[in-house]
């Protein structure tokens, strides 16, 4: 049992993406660090329990029933989740509700390793593209960094967690350090070469970037090589692709110096304004409903982008009436998220002496080729990709009523034709206006002030939706694939579950929350480093980002430490 009077050089608050890395740092350079976790503990391996099952084993086929699914009104909003078997990695909503003065799908997993349990694993750089558009095109403030200074965390971060996918020469998609490359499908193969046949703007399609070892000879301490069984959301034995629990966290917990405690909800850092810094964290345990206090010298806020802005909402002193850091009224604001559910899918000829071997955890991806510096496209700024895959199957094949008998086990037996799709996703402009703020009526089952969210997507990212449409369309149709059905479902903000913003990072405290190394402004010994600094939010998936920027943000405080700048 950890004891509120002991000393800790630092606290990470969350241990998702970005909290494993920031443990993992921190201690590597000698710091002893709490890292608090608001929900259960999830042991690799010991917690997983769906890991080896198949869907005949889990209960209606891996389909929730009417009544279990009352309990996950907006986690179910995905579309794929929850099922039996993934369900216990995502919160209850209504065990934890929040407001929607306009929609927000916020999609959680309360537990150790958070939502790296769960994620999708696609790994991409940002380049000075996305990093300098801001300060180009005139919209919210300009980002303190630039691709330079990212470039050796990317480096680090790609090294050791494995990411397999391959070289471009892209200066929008910087290459990176790459794991030998997944197969692409005969029909992937037909697409690439359309785009690079019958299209003069740059467009072309690779394998995704993902964070699945590959490389059968790579050192990643005490994990194996991805096995192909696209399990991955329900926890990998093997150590297959990246998560919290397979790599940082016992990364961190072999130096010695972490201190791992489950079941800790973080609602407040305490501000001392004689010393003019932060000097701990208030909890509650949530299996003894206590309160707790623990000290130390430096604070990682990692709880994800909108947890930990409530946090720094809750954190109210004499100095920050309006929480902690928000002298300006700029914490809460501008939040973003990536929009998607929406693209093409399509029959493809031919192929039938074809087929695969496995199921790999991954598909094609189109980078962006859009507002590239040549002819912009009129009525919206930046940019989308598509993520995408291929396959032989029809489901139809195995519907009763259309065969029976002999003939109908043998068509089950034989697979089907190809199809294939295409998903955009979408670049959201920063818009002051789309804010959280703590709701001044709703409480949760802790006595917290409820998130209340009033985001929105603009004129921007509806006519983007019309062209992400569009030019699937035209790309299925030069490679000669038929039946082409374009799609676009029901969507708001968060369903991207690639929510940021809030605490955005920049150069002058009026306007921003944090500084170029991720501290806040106002109170230099508390980093935010999960997706609550972003100031942009490109159209590439942002997890690698955020490791990149936790792991140069953690050994910049442990440099300063070293220096005697927190004590």
């Amino acid at each position: 049992m950890i004891h509120p009077s002991e000393e800790f050089d630092a606290i990470v608050v969350g241990t998702g993406i970005t909290g494993g890395w920031a443990a993992k740092e921190l201690c590597e350079n000698g710091l002893k660090t709490l890292v608090l976790e608001r929900g259960r503990m999830v042991t690799h391996i010991k917690d997983y329990p769906t890991m080896n099952l198949d869907n005949w084993d889990l209960p209606n086929g891996n389909r929730m029933s009417r009544e279990e699914l009352k309990k996950y009104p907006k986690q179910s909003r995905v579309g794929w989740a929850p099922n039996p078997a993934i369900a216990h990695f995502f919160v209850n909503d209504l065990e934890y509700p929040y407001q929607e003065t306009k929609r927000f799908d916020w999609i959680r997993g309360y537990q150790v390793g958070g939502r790296s349990l769960t994620w999708g694993r696609q790994s991409y750089r940002w380049s000075d593209l996305d990093f300098e558009a801001n300060k180009k095109e005139g919209i919210a403030v300009d980002w303190p960094v630039r691709y330079k200074d990212l470039s050796p965390w990317y480096d680090k971060v790609e090294e050791y967690i494995g990411v397999s996918g391959q070289k471009l020469g892209l200066a929008h998609l910087p290459d990176g350090k790459f794991e030998p490359a997944m197969d692409l499908m005969c029909p992937e193969e037909d697409l690439q070469k359309a785009l690079e046949d019958q299209f003069d703007d740059g467009r072309l399609l690779t394998i995704g970037r993902v964070a699945n070892s590959t490389d059968t000879t790579a050192p990643h301490e005490g994990r194996n090589p991805c096995q192909f069984r696209n399990r991955c959301w329900r926890g990998c034995p093997f150590g297959g692709y990246f998560s919290s629990n397979s790599s940082t966290l016992p990364a961190a917990e072999r130096t010695g110096n972490m201190s791992l405690r489950p079941n800790s909800i973080a609602y407040e850092i305490i501000y001392d304004d004689q010393q003019k810094r932060a000097t701990g964290v208030k909890i509650i345990d949530a299996e003894t409903r206590e309160t707790q206090t623990f000290n130390a010298k430096i604070i990682f806020l990692c709880a994800s982008a909108m947890a930990s802005v409530g946090i720094l909402l809750q954190s109210k002193s004499e100095r920050f009436p309006d929480g902690i850091g928000n002298t300006y009224d700029q914490l809460g604001r501008n939040i973003m998220d990536h929009h998607y559910q929406l693209g093409a899918s399509a029959k493809v000829p031919g192929h039938l002496d074809k087929f695969y071997k496995g199921r790999r955890p991954n598909g094609f991806y189109i980078p962006r080729f859009v507002n590239m510096g040549g002819k912009p496209v009129k009525n919206y700024l930046r940019g989308f990709g598509y993520q995408g895959g291929a396959s032989r199957d029809d489901w139809t094949q195995s519907i009763a009523e259309l065969g029976y008998g002999k003939g109908l086990k043998e068509a089950i037996l034989k697979p089907g034709g190809w199809q294939i799709g295409a998903t955009g996703f979408g670049e959201m402009l920063p818009y002051h206006e789309n804010r959280v703020r703590l709701s001044t009526t709703q409480k949760d089952q802790w006595g917290l002030p409820q998130l209340d969210f009033d985001v929105e997507f603009r004129e921007n990212e509806y006519n983007m939706r019309e062209d992400i449409i569009r030019q699937i369309t035209s790309m299925f149709k030069a490679a000669g694939f038929t039946d082409i059905r374009p799609y676009e479902n029901e969507t708001g903000p968060g369903l991207g579950i690639h929510e940021m913003g809030g605490a955005r990072m920049g150069w002058d405290v009026k306007t921003s929350v944090v500084n170029r190394h991720n501290q806040v402004h106002e109170v230099p010994n508390i980093y935010v480093t999960d997706g609550a600094f972003m100031t942009s939010a490109s159209c590439v998936n942002p997890s690698l980002t955020y490791m990149a920027f936790t792991a140069r943000a953690a050994n910049h405080a442990a440099n300063l430490f070293r220096q005697g700048k927190f004590s």
